[in-house]
């Protein structure tokens, strides 16, 4: 799964991932509980424990979004 987020260069990207994952796994649960603890029965959990993030540098945004299109 890709994301094209902005933030302030102050925040750290695996503060930011962290957070992402949390709140995404919170409200997945919240929504769909009943088909997701068939496959995941022993702990509330959805992403795996690995993660990339990295910054753009010089690289436009445009360009950027248009890689994550294109990766189907």
């Amino acid at each position: 799964m890709h994301f094209l987020l902005s933030y302030d260069t102050a925040d750290r990207g695996c503060d930011i991932v962290k957070i992402v994952k949390q709140e995404t796994t919170y409200h997945l649960w919240k929504k769909y509980s009943s088909a997701l603890s068939r496959q995941y029965w022993k702990e509330k959990t959805f992403w795996s424990d690995g993660d990339f993030a990295c910054s753009i540098g010089e690289v436009s945004s445009a360009t950027i979004q248009k890689y994550i299109e294109s990766q189907g």
